[in-house]
């Protein structure tokens, strides 16, 4: 189970923000907007880190991965982070913008 770890790891964090949608976040209800933005995160740092392993840099623990590992050397695991991380930061973002958008309003009316 331990080889698992990070994969719920970032099943939690999804699973912890996906809610946020509900509150006005938007995120996944545009598509065309979310899709290049996470692309650019996860094709920019899948990149940084391949490098960085590829010249020991660092490394992965292998008890907390699957052994699944892009082009031989990045983890799935971290392809996974690159991924999810920066959508539940939008999530919160967008989240936390249409919550202040709200109370502008509100206070607009109050006058």
């Amino acid at each position: 189970m331990a080889h698992l770890q990070y994969l719920i790891l970032m099943a939690l964090c999804l699973m912890v923000t996906l809610p946020l949608e509900l509150l006005g976040a938007r995120v996944w209800r545009q598509p065309r907007r979310l899709a290049p933005t996470i692309a650019i995160v996860a094709i920019t740092f899948s990149l940084f880190d391949a490098f960085s392993i590829h010249q020991r840099l660092w490394t992965y623990a292998s008890q907390f991965t699957t052994g699944i590992r892009l082009a031989g050397v990045l983890p799935i695991e971290e392809v996974a982070f690159f991924i999810v991380i920066p959508i539940c930061a939008l999530l919160t973002f967008e989240t936390v913008r249409h919550r202040q958008q709200i109370v502008a309003r509100l206070k607009q009316r109050r006058g």
